[in-house]
């Protein structure tokens, strides 16, 4: 039973659900855990990406999760609910394929690189931001170091880490735009590669290209889901407040 002491929020999962894709299957068990270990209760709506088109699907949620599973059904309906977390502050985090599109909404709508392609949705494309990475990291654990003060250290609680990947695709091209538009690339492989992306000035933007969700055997947490839970709590307590 839930502790009547945990404190509650609504967040959005934007993605295709399915059963063979491991994060998905993960969820269940991690939001548990966030219940029953850090009295974090969320409550969980799936939102598929074609839905996501829709200008309201994430208005009014707490926070806002895309999740690995692409390609997604609709990548404009994935672009624009991390567009609608960027611009109206509400809490976000983006893995794996959500880090990829995170990337791309932000090239697009902020540094108006209105060409910029991803190469598993259009291959073709003369200007690819996510390319297929030179080595793929389906099925790897890799180090990650991330830079100190930033929101991606504060989560995670160190600036060194070793995480779970399933992924063939990742930024290579345009990084000093990304960089000069404020978005702030801050974690790297042990080759210099981007890993992590966070937001400064946001409540809370953060996005990796590795799965917290596959993080130990599913019965806790990773840090940085923990780290978007009181995010989203902090957010409905803020909205709660406004109201009365």
């Amino acid at each position: 039973m839930t502790n009547s002491a945990a404190r509650t929020a609504t967040i959005a999962l934007v993605g295709d659900r399915s059963p063979n894709v491991v994060s998905h299957t993960r969820i269940p068990f991690l939001l548990d855990a966030l219940a029953q270990r850090d009295r974090l209760v969320l409550d969980a709506y799936w939102i598929p990406s074609e839905d996501a088109e829709a200008a309201d699907a994430v208005r009014g949620f707490d926070a806002v999760w895309v999740l690995p599973g692409s390609p997604y059904r609709s990548e404009a309906g994935v672009l624009r609910a991390i567009r609608t977390a960027r611009e109206e502050g509400i809490p976000f985090l983006g893995t794996c394929g959500g880090f990829q599109h995170a990337l791309l909404e932000y090239a697009r709508d902020v540094c108006g690189l209105t060409r910029v392609a991803h190469a598993e949705n259009d291959p073709d494309a003369e200007d690819l931001l996510i390319e297929p990475l030179a080595c793929s990291l389906v099925g790897h654990e890799a180090a990650v170091r991330v830079e100190p003060g930033t929101l991606a250290e504060s989560a995670i609680g160190s600036g060194h880490t070793v995480e779970r990947y399933f992924c063939s695709y990742g930024p290579s091209r345009h990084l000093d735009t990304l960089r000069a538009h404020g978005l702030r690339l801050s974690g790297h492989d042990e080759d210099g590669h981007v890993r992590v992306a966070e937001l400064p000035g946001h409540p809370f933007f953060l996005a990796t290209l590795f799965q917290p969700e596959l993080s130990g055997d599913g019965s806790r947490a990773h840090p940085v889901i923990r780290a978007l839970a009181r995010a989203a709590v902090a957010h409905a307590t803020e909205r709660a407040r406004a109201s009365v």
